[in-house]
């Protein structure tokens, strides 16, 4: 008898040894489980947004795009400030499409205002207006998106006529700053008028966020150069001069699109910067075939201050014609480790495989 129950002893031991293993080889941490600090806020930001266009031919989604987000919606919206990039024009129809130097790649986008409905139910409360497609459909489709998005209570930056956009929330007061070297757009080649837009904002805020459209376009652009990168004849700026001066000047957080692909990461001076956040929610107008369609949502915590603390990938994944997926192969999280270590090598950030991006501060 004694025997029989030094078995069953032995039995519950290694029963529990195993459960051991296995709870601790399934304990990730990410930020959401780490314990916040009291004075914590939480700012996401994700790149190029086209959620289909009616011009020169129809390529909408169904729905009127509902389902183009709603695997991530609920990411989204769990932040205290979502950005994201608008590509192309909120406009139901007309507009002048633009001209561009290069026909072959001239790209134009103009779709429906009621798809603004899927930026609201996605959490968005800020987008820039600073990039190359802003301007497809001419001032009617600048108009239009500008007035689209402020009737749907989502804050606007990037356009000469609205700069800056600041708002208050939990008595945290946010402004947002938005870059690029195209017609219309507070420009990015301009380095001493975007550090004077960047300090007084600075002067009136708590947290700065800086958006800029910069770097050159396509999969073999992926590196950020520490040069100005020039594609099909225009200056897209030197992005990492232009990030390292706008901390300098006052920002908090930068967030960077334009290349289509993703960038690396890295924390200057105790603030944080993703140079490209690549294709996010292009629907059919943008390609997104291999490393194009693998994009970050990036949520980024600071104090109230905009002092980094740590960060928090979710990988997502686009194909032809679907929606935003969580991609569970992380693929974009192996692509920002790579990068981030050969391009900053000299930026103490850590990101683990499960997307949490570390900072020790020297």
């Amino acid at each position: 008898m004694r025997f029989f129950f030094l078995l069953l002893a032995i039995s519950a031991f290694s029963m529990s040894q195993a459960q051991n293993r296995q709870d601790s080889s399934t304990n990730i941490t990410t930020a959401d489980t780490l314990s916040p600090r009291r004075d914590t806020v939480s700012v996401i930001g994700v790149g190029d947004i086209m959620m289909g266009t009616n011009y020169p031919e129809d390529k909408l989604p169904a729905q009127n795009g509902a389902f183009l987000m709603r695997e991530v919606e609920p990411v989204l919206s769990n932040a205290d400030v979502t950005f994201g990039n608008l590509e192309g024009t909120l406009l139901d129809s007309g507009g002048v499409a633009k001209k561009c130097k290069d026909p072959k790649v001239c790209y134009a986008f103009r779709t429906p205002v009621r798809y603004v409905n899927n930026l609201v139910k996605a959490g968005f409360d800020m987008m820039s207006l600073a990039n190359n497609h802003a301007g497809d459909m001419g001032d009617a489709g600048r108009r239009s998106s500008m007035r689209t998005l402020e009737e749907a209570g989502i804050l606007h930056a990037g356009q000469i006529s609205h700069k800056t956009a600041i708002f208050e929330k939990d008595s945290v007061k946010y402004g947002l700053a938005a870059f690029a070297p195209n017609s219309n757009c507070v420009s990015l080649n301009d380095i001493e008028g975007a550090k004077a837009i960047v300090a007084q904002l600075d002067s009136v805020v708590d947290i700065v966020i800086v958006s800029f459209h910069g770097g050159a376009e396509g999969a073999q652009y992926q590196h950020v150069p520490r040069t100005n990168e020039l594609f099909h004849g225009e200056n897209r700026g030197d992005v990492y001069k232009f990030s390292h001066t706008l901390i300098d000047a006052g920002a908090d957080i930068i967030f960077g699109h334009g290349p289509h692909v993703t960038r690396g990461v890295e924390v200057y001076k105790e603030r944080f910067i993703a140079y490209s956040l690549g294709n996010f929610c292009t629907y059919r107008g943008i390609s997104v075939n291999g490393i194009n369609g693998l994009a970050p949502i990036i949520k980024v915590y600071t104090d109230v201050a905009g002092k980094f603390y740590y960060a928090q990938i979710t990988p997502t994944i686009q194909t032809y014609g679907t929606g935003v997926k969580i991609d569970s192969e992380k693929l974009v999280i192996k692509i920002i480790q790579d990068l981030s270590k050969k391009d900053f090598p000299e930026s103490p950030v850590q990101i683990d495989d499960n997307g949490l991006i570390t900072y020790l501060a020297q």
